[in-house]
């Protein structure tokens, strides 16, 4: 096994990271920004507002996405499975 193979499944992995936790962090982002302007239109300088907020966000990211996840993941581990011979040798 050389270094191309271990760079490759490295960079899946961490493609693969990055894909499964945009759907979260994109709506806390969304979330975050949306409370910020609320904020700075009411001039409400509360520290704690923007937690809840973001907290449900990233609980209905979870909900909503979950299964694309799930499925994303086992994809991965499949392929990483499967080609466990080739990475072996």
């Amino acid at each position: 096994m050389g270094q191309g193979e271990i760079i490759n499944i490295g960079q899946q992995a961490i493609y693969t990271a990055l894909l499964i936790a945009a759907p979260m962090l994109l709506l806390g982002l969304v979330v975050g920004i949306l409370i910020s302007i609320f904020q700075a239109a009411t001039q409400i300088n509360e520290q704690t507002m923007v937690f809840i907020p973001k907290i449900l966000a990233v609980i209905a990211a979870l909900i909503l996405f979950g299964p694309w996840m799930l499925n994303t993941m086992v994809e991965f581990t499949t392929r990483l499975f499967a080609n466990i011979n080739v990475i072996v040798q």
